[in-house]
């Protein structure tokens, strides 16, 4: 009687212990799922006050130098603001800093938040130098501004604005919108200046106050030939991306006793109807453990007697 007693006591334990490890697993499993969370993108900006992408050829196309510089280059959320640049290069006067811009006000800001991203420029009273022109000014400024706004659920937006006079190579010129306008100085060069280039789609914006392709080739000066781009008032920007909705967290499933009908009855449970309940497979599974648990036991019993 004992041995039977004690052998009855380790078999109840194990199918006690594997049913609740079943039962405990099943809200564990169903709290860790259902949670999710979506990260919020707040777009992009940036913007620039000047920058230069030239060409420079030194003693008749022998050597060349690249002038790549921009002033105040930044992307959201960023700001700045510094109103001189200045370049070296190699064969150019000396290899002393030369001046490449400067201005009264030279600044660009870009921001973003949930509710949209912009990006504007202000440039006052510039002045714009290429190598080998050290006093003649490649381009004068009044005022020239940008600006670039995506908000959320709107349409994005870009806009210029040119304030004052403008002087290419010493010539007073008067931009239009609608094409390039070309300025030609025998003996210096010639620049084609594109004013209030601006695009926009579903969700982004850009827009150049000004864009200058030059071709200059001073004579007597040591410089070949400069050649390249030159944008001012550059900023970009583009709208938040519609986050999607994040997945409620499921709250801990209670496993609840099953209903007992009378035998015969037809089967109307949700597991009837929709294929389940979220906590049927761990029923299921528990129930499964505790007969294999108790089959185990009576074939041990039935061993041990014999």
């Amino acid at each position: 009687m004992n041995a039977n007693t004690n052998f009855r006591m380790p078999a109840r334990r194990f199918t006690a212990t594997a049913a609740a490890t079943v039962l405990a697993a099943g809200p564990m499993v169903l709290a860790g799922a259902g949670s999710a969370h979506a990260s919020v993108d707040h777009g992009r900006a940036s913007a620039v006050v000047l920058r230069t992408g030239l060409d420079v050829s030194l003693l008749n196309k022998t050597v060349n130098v690249p002038l790549a510089v921009s002033l105040n280059e930044v992307r959201a959320p960023r700001s700045a603001e510094r109103t001189a640049l200045t370049a070296r290069l190699d064969g150019v006067d000396g290899g002393q800093p030369f001046s490449v811009l400067r201005a009264d006000v030279a600044s660009a800001k870009a921001t973003v938040s949930a509710s949209g991203a912009e990006a504007s420029t202000n440039l006052t009273h510039a002045r714009i130098h290429v190598p080998g022109l050290p006093l003649l000014s490649l381009i004068e400024v009044g005022q020239v501004t940008s600006k670039a706004t995506c908000e959320a659920g709107r349409k994005p937006a870009a806009s210029d604005t040119l304030l004052g006079g403008v002087t290419v190579l010493g010539k007073k010129v008067t931009l239009t919108v609608g094409g390039p306008t070309e300025v030609k100085v025998p003996g210096v060069g010639e620049v084609r200046i594109d004013f209030s280039k601006t695009r926009t789609t579903s969700r982004t914006a850009a827009a150049s106050a000004l864009e200058l392709h030059v071709s200059v080739n001073p004579l007597k000066l040591n410089v070949a030939d400069v050649e390249g781009t030159l944008t001012l008032g550059s900023v970009t920007c583009e709208s938040p991306s519609a986050a999607p909705a994040s997945a409620p967290a499921s709250a801990p499933a209670s496993v609840s006793a099953p209903d007992i009908k009378p035998q015969g009855a037809p089967a109307k449970s949700g597991l009837a109807e929709t294929g389940g309940t979220s906590t049927t497979p761990f029923v299921v599974g528990a129930a499964v453990v505790l007969l294999a648990a108790g089959g185990a036991a009576v074939a041990l019993g039935r061993r041990h007697r014999s």
